[in-house]
């Protein structure tokens, strides 16, 4: 399979256009899942659970 060679300059402004289009569309893509990281993060951290399993631990090392 050859790749094709652009020497068109329009064609290779257009290319470059929308090539970063995507990038922007995956960084906004990769801050959103960032931000959904950290929402579950928080809620790990504050649950119920968690914090028993902290406290048990806890217990268990100073025992």
């Amino acid at each position: 399979m050859t790749i094709p060679v652009l020497t068109d300059p329009q064609k290779i402004q257009k290319t470059v256009v929308e090539l970063q289009e995507v990038c922007k569309q995956f960084d906004a893509l990769n801050f959103t899942l960032d931000e959904s990281i950290a929402h579950v993060d928080a809620e790990i951290q504050n649950s119920p659970l968690t914090i028993y399993h902290l406290r048990k631990s806890r217990e268990a090392q100073s025992a």
